[in-house]
Protein backbone atom coordinates (compact mmCIF):
# COMPACT_ATOMS: atom_id res chain seq x y z
CA UNK A 1 0.00 0.00 0.00
CA UNK A 2 0.83 3.84 -0.62
CA UNK A 3 0.98 5.45 3.13
CA UNK A 4 3.06 8.88 4.26
CA UNK A 5 6.11 8.06 6.47
CA UNK A 6 8.60 9.19 8.03
CA UNK A 7 12.11 8.20 8.86
CA UNK A 8 13.41 10.25 11.43
CA UNK A 9 12.15 12.94 13.56
CA UNK A 10 12.13 16.38 12.29
CA UNK A 11 11.03 19.15 10.31
CA UNK A 12 7.65 18.80 7.36
CA UNK A 13 10.70 17.76 4.91
CA UNK A 14 10.96 13.95 6.27
CA UNK A 15 7.51 13.27 4.92
CA UNK A 16 7.91 11.04 1.98
CA UNK A 17 5.15 9.16 0.42
CA UNK A 18 6.08 5.44 -0.44
CA UNK A 19 5.19 2.16 -0.40
CA UNK A 20 4.92 -0.11 2.47
CA UNK A 21 3.55 -3.37 4.26
CA UNK A 22 -0.27 -3.95 4.26
CA UNK A 23 -0.91 -3.62 8.30
CA UNK A 24 -3.23 -6.62 9.71
CA UNK A 25 -5.85 -6.21 12.07
CA UNK A 26 -5.10 -7.92 15.83
CA UNK A 27 -7.96 -9.09 18.60
CA UNK A 28 -10.67 -6.45 18.70
CA UNK A 29 -9.50 -4.03 15.53
CA UNK A 30 -10.57 -3.69 12.14
CA UNK A 31 -8.63 -2.87 9.04
CA UNK A 32 -10.25 -0.03 6.82
CA UNK A 33 -9.37 1.04 2.55
CA UNK A 34 -8.87 4.87 3.96
CA UNK A 35 -10.75 7.23 1.97
CA UNK A 36 -10.33 9.74 4.22
CA UNK A 37 -7.34 10.53 7.57
CA UNK A 38 -7.19 13.09 10.05
CA UNK A 39 -4.67 15.32 10.20
CA UNK A 40 -4.34 16.98 13.98
CA UNK A 41 -1.39 18.72 16.57
CA UNK A 42 -0.15 15.61 17.54
CA UNK A 43 0.95 13.91 14.52
CA UNK A 44 3.22 17.06 13.98
CA UNK A 45 4.40 16.78 17.71
CA UNK A 46 5.30 13.02 17.56
CA UNK A 47 6.66 13.36 13.93
CA UNK A 48 9.35 16.60 14.88
CA UNK A 49 10.08 14.69 18.49
CA UNK A 50 8.44 17.23 20.55
CA UNK A 51 6.32 14.65 22.62
CA UNK A 52 9.04 12.15 22.07
CA UNK A 53 9.74 11.83 25.77
CA UNK A 54 6.03 10.83 26.49
CA UNK A 55 4.80 9.39 23.30
CA UNK A 56 7.69 7.48 21.44
CA UNK A 57 7.07 5.61 18.24
CA UNK A 58 8.90 2.76 15.98
CA UNK A 59 10.84 4.76 12.91
CA UNK A 60 10.10 4.67 10.23
CA UNK A 61 6.66 5.72 10.97
CA UNK A 62 3.33 6.89 9.25
CA UNK A 63 2.03 9.78 10.87
CA UNK A 64 -2.08 10.22 11.92
CA UNK A 65 -4.38 8.96 14.22
CA UNK A 66 -8.47 8.86 12.61
CA UNK A 67 -9.93 8.39 9.49
CA UNK A 68 -12.82 6.75 8.02
CA UNK A 69 -13.42 4.42 5.37
CA UNK A 70 -14.55 1.06 4.29
CA UNK A 71 -13.73 -2.13 6.91
CA UNK A 72 -12.16 -4.85 4.79
CA UNK A 73 -10.33 -6.88 6.81
CA UNK A 74 -12.06 -7.81 10.68
CA UNK A 75 -9.89 -9.35 13.75
CA UNK A 76 -10.63 -11.85 16.26
CA UNK A 77 -13.77 -10.76 18.68
CA UNK A 78 -14.97 -8.05 16.71
CA UNK A 79 -18.90 -8.29 16.75
CA UNK A 80 -21.40 -5.40 15.27
CA UNK A 81 -19.15 -4.78 12.42
CA UNK A 82 -19.12 -6.34 8.91
CA UNK A 83 -16.53 -6.11 5.34
CA UNK A 84 -18.24 -2.85 3.69
CA UNK A 85 -19.17 -0.92 6.53
CA UNK A 86 -18.76 2.74 6.23
CA UNK A 87 -16.87 3.31 9.68
CA UNK A 88 -14.55 6.15 10.89
CA UNK A 89 -12.73 6.24 14.10
CA UNK A 90 -9.60 6.20 15.79
CA UNK A 91 -6.08 3.67 16.03
CA UNK A 92 -2.76 3.88 17.59
CA UNK A 93 -0.66 7.55 17.92
CA UNK A 94 0.42 6.69 14.02
CA UNK A 95 -0.91 4.74 11.26
CA UNK A 96 -3.58 6.56 9.84
CA UNK A 97 -2.87 8.37 6.84
CA UNK A 98 -2.26 5.38 4.36
CA UNK A 99 -4.39 3.45 2.26
CA UNK A 100 -4.73 0.71 4.79
CA UNK A 101 -5.26 1.70 8.55
CA UNK A 102 -5.74 -0.62 11.53
CA UNK A 103 -8.49 1.16 13.92
CA UNK A 104 -8.89 -0.05 17.68
CA UNK A 105 -11.99 2.25 17.67
CA UNK A 106 -14.67 2.69 15.56
CA UNK A 107 -18.44 3.77 14.71
CA UNK A 108 -20.61 3.46 11.79
CA UNK A 109 -20.48 7.10 10.19
CA UNK A 110 -23.46 9.06 9.31
CA UNK A 111 -24.93 8.89 6.05
CA UNK A 112 -24.81 12.71 6.22
CA UNK A 113 -21.29 13.19 6.76
CA UNK A 114 -19.47 13.47 3.94
CA UNK A 115 -15.89 11.38 3.76
CA UNK A 116 -13.78 14.15 4.49
CA UNK A 117 -16.47 15.23 7.57
CA UNK A 118 -16.11 11.79 8.80
CA UNK A 119 -12.89 11.98 8.71
CA UNK A 120 -12.42 15.04 11.17
CA UNK A 121 -14.35 13.81 13.38
CA UNK A 122 -12.32 10.83 15.28
CA UNK A 123 -10.23 12.69 17.33
CA UNK A 124 -11.96 15.93 17.84
CA UNK A 125 -14.93 14.48 18.71
CA UNK A 126 -13.66 12.12 21.35
CA UNK A 127 -11.73 14.99 22.90
CA UNK A 128 -14.35 17.13 23.02
CA UNK A 129 -16.30 15.47 24.63
CA UNK A 130 -14.22 13.78 27.08
CA UNK A 131 -13.57 17.85 28.54
CA UNK A 132 -17.34 18.65 28.72
CA UNK A 133 -18.46 15.41 30.56
CA UNK A 134 -15.22 16.23 33.16
CA UNK A 135 -17.54 19.97 33.74
CA UNK A 136 -21.14 17.59 34.46
CA UNK A 137 -24.47 18.37 32.65
CA UNK A 138 -24.74 21.03 29.85
CA UNK A 139 -28.08 21.73 29.43
CA UNK A 140 -28.65 25.75 31.08
CA UNK A 141 -25.39 26.46 31.86
CA UNK A 142 -22.84 28.93 30.36
CA UNK A 143 -20.24 27.49 29.01
CA UNK A 144 -16.71 29.78 27.94
CA UNK A 145 -14.65 27.97 25.54
CA UNK A 146 -10.68 28.80 25.07
CA UNK A 147 -9.65 27.96 21.55
CA UNK A 148 -13.22 27.56 19.75
CA UNK A 149 -12.56 27.63 16.06
CA UNK A 150 -9.92 24.59 16.13
CA UNK A 151 -10.62 20.86 15.34
CA UNK A 152 -11.86 20.50 18.95
CA UNK A 153 -12.93 23.76 19.61
CA UNK A 154 -15.68 24.03 17.02
CA UNK A 155 -16.34 19.94 17.86
CA UNK A 156 -16.98 21.20 21.88
CA UNK A 157 -19.12 23.79 20.52
CA UNK A 158 -21.62 22.29 18.30
CA UNK A 159 -21.92 19.72 20.59
CA UNK A 160 -22.38 21.43 23.86
CA UNK A 161 -25.16 23.91 21.75
CA UNK A 162 -27.08 20.81 20.98
CA UNK A 163 -27.19 19.78 24.96
CA UNK A 164 -28.52 23.20 25.87
CA UNK A 165 -25.51 24.81 26.86
CA UNK A 166 -25.31 28.44 26.12
CA UNK A 167 -21.81 29.04 24.27
CA UNK A 168 -19.09 32.04 24.85
CA UNK A 169 -15.61 30.80 22.27
CA UNK A 170 -12.75 32.82 21.66
CA UNK A 171 -11.30 32.90 18.61
CA UNK A 172 -9.29 35.49 16.28
CA UNK A 173 -11.53 37.80 14.85
CA UNK A 174 -11.27 36.70 11.32
CA UNK A 175 -12.96 33.22 13.14
CA UNK A 176 -15.81 35.33 14.83
CA UNK A 177 -18.21 34.85 11.79
CA UNK A 178 -17.62 30.84 11.77
CA UNK A 179 -18.49 30.78 15.85
CA UNK A 180 -21.54 32.48 15.23
CA UNK A 181 -22.33 29.90 12.75
CA UNK A 182 -21.89 27.05 15.33
CA UNK A 183 -24.45 28.58 17.96
CA UNK A 184 -21.52 30.25 19.90
CA UNK A 185 -21.23 33.98 21.04
CA UNK A 186 -17.60 35.08 19.86
CA UNK A 187 -14.93 36.84 21.52
CA UNK A 188 -11.30 37.27 21.08
CA UNK A 189 -8.96 35.64 23.46
CA UNK A 190 -6.25 37.48 25.19
CA UNK A 191 -5.60 40.51 27.66
CA UNK A 192 -8.97 42.06 28.71
CA UNK A 193 -10.99 38.14 28.44
CA UNK A 194 -12.58 38.23 31.80
CA UNK A 195 -14.50 41.84 30.91
CA UNK A 196 -15.36 40.90 27.71
CA UNK A 197 -16.88 37.97 29.39
CA UNK A 198 -18.38 39.65 32.01
CA UNK A 199 -20.04 42.15 29.43
CA UNK A 200 -21.58 38.99 27.34
CA UNK A 201 -22.31 37.09 30.26
CA UNK A 202 -23.98 39.53 32.82
CA UNK A 203 -24.87 36.44 35.18
CA UNK A 204 -21.63 34.97 35.11
CA UNK A 205 -19.74 31.57 33.44
CA UNK A 206 -20.58 28.24 35.17
CA UNK A 207 -17.98 26.04 33.71
CA UNK A 208 -15.16 26.81 31.34
CA UNK A 209 -13.43 24.05 28.53
CA UNK A 210 -9.51 25.19 26.99
CA UNK A 211 -8.84 23.63 24.10
CA UNK A 212 -5.95 26.16 23.44
CA UNK A 213 -3.24 25.39 25.72
CA UNK A 214 -2.45 29.22 25.30
CA UNK A 215 -1.18 29.93 28.38
CA UNK A 216 -4.49 31.47 29.77
CA UNK A 217 -5.73 28.45 32.34
CA UNK A 218 -4.46 30.70 35.22
CA UNK A 219 -7.18 33.50 33.64
CA UNK A 220 -10.16 31.01 32.97
CA UNK A 221 -9.79 29.83 36.50
CA UNK A 222 -10.18 33.18 37.66
CA UNK A 223 -12.73 34.21 35.50
CA UNK A 224 -15.01 31.07 36.87
CA UNK A 225 -13.75 31.34 40.67
CA UNK A 226 -13.25 28.02 41.03
CA UNK A 227 -10.82 25.32 38.68
CA UNK A 228 -13.25 22.46 39.68
CA UNK A 229 -15.38 23.96 37.16
CA UNK A 230 -12.54 24.51 34.34
CA UNK A 231 -11.42 21.50 32.00
CA UNK A 232 -8.27 21.31 29.73
CA UNK A 233 -7.76 18.96 27.08
CA UNK A 234 -4.20 20.45 25.97
CA UNK A 235 -2.42 22.39 28.65
CA UNK A 236 -0.84 19.38 30.69
CA UNK A 237 1.35 21.45 32.11
CA UNK A 238 -0.48 23.04 34.11
CA UNK A 239 -3.67 21.40 35.05
CA UNK A 240 -2.07 19.99 38.12
CA UNK A 241 -0.83 22.50 39.53
CA UNK A 242 -4.13 24.52 39.12
CA UNK A 243 -6.46 21.98 39.95
CA UNK A 244 -8.54 21.79 36.93
CA UNK A 245 -9.95 18.55 35.25
CA UNK A 246 -7.64 17.32 32.89
CA UNK A 247 -8.91 15.29 29.99
CA UNK A 248 -7.05 13.09 27.49
CA UNK A 249 -8.48 11.54 24.25
CA UNK A 250 -9.47 8.20 24.71
CA UNK A 251 -9.84 5.04 21.96
CA UNK A 252 -13.95 4.73 23.29
CA UNK A 253 -16.16 3.42 20.55
CA UNK A 254 -19.06 5.11 22.97
CA UNK A 255 -17.87 8.50 22.58
CA UNK A 256 -17.76 7.54 18.87
CA UNK A 257 -21.27 6.19 18.99
CA UNK A 258 -22.45 9.35 20.68
CA UNK A 259 -20.83 11.75 18.44
CA UNK A 260 -22.65 9.55 15.44
CA UNK A 261 -25.53 9.85 17.09
CA UNK A 262 -26.04 13.29 17.13
CA UNK A 263 -24.30 13.76 13.57
CA UNK A 264 -27.30 11.84 12.48
CA UNK A 265 -29.81 13.86 14.46
CA UNK A 266 -28.05 17.18 12.52
CA UNK A 267 -26.16 18.43 16.43
CA UNK A 268 -23.33 17.91 14.75
CA UNK A 269 -21.09 18.30 11.59
CA UNK A 270 -17.49 18.34 11.68
CA UNK A 271 -16.19 21.19 10.35
CA UNK A 272 -12.77 21.06 7.86
CA UNK A 273 -11.16 24.31 6.92
CA UNK A 274 -8.40 22.38 3.88
CA UNK A 275 -8.31 19.14 2.11
CA UNK A 276 -4.81 17.95 0.90
CA UNK A 277 -3.98 14.95 -1.20
CA UNK A 278 -1.84 12.60 0.14
CA UNK A 279 1.06 13.17 -1.99
CA UNK A 280 0.49 17.06 -0.33
CA UNK A 281 1.33 15.53 3.09
CA UNK A 282 3.87 17.84 3.60
CA UNK A 283 2.11 20.92 3.18
CA UNK A 284 -0.65 19.81 5.07
CA UNK A 285 1.44 19.74 7.85
CA UNK A 286 3.26 23.10 7.44
CA UNK A 287 -0.34 24.42 7.27
CA UNK A 288 -1.48 22.99 10.39
CA UNK A 289 1.69 23.93 12.13
CA UNK A 290 1.11 27.40 11.05
CA UNK A 291 -1.90 27.36 13.89
CA UNK A 292 -5.12 29.30 13.35
CA UNK A 293 -7.24 26.79 11.69
CA UNK A 294 -10.72 26.95 11.25
CA UNK A 295 -11.95 23.28 12.26
CA UNK A 296 -10.22 20.59 10.77
CA UNK A 297 -7.60 19.30 8.00
CA UNK A 298 -7.74 16.36 6.42
CA UNK A 299 -5.94 14.30 3.71
CA UNK A 300 -7.65 12.47 0.86
CA UNK A 301 -5.84 9.13 0.11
Amino acid sequence: MRAARYHQYGGVETLVVEEVPDPRPGPGEVRVRVAVAGVNPIDWKVRSGAARARIPVDLPAIPGRDAVGTVDEIGADVRGVSVGDRVFGLGGVTGATAELAVLSAWAKAPDAWSDEEAAGAGLASVTAMGGLKALGPLRGRTLLIEGAAGGVGSAAVEIAVAEGATVIGTAGERNHEFLASLGAVPTTYGAGLAERVAALAPGGVDIVLDTAASGSLPDLVAIVGDPDRVATVADHANAERLGVHMANAANDPALLAEAADLGRRGGYTPRVERVFALDQIAEAHAYGERGHTRGKIVVRV
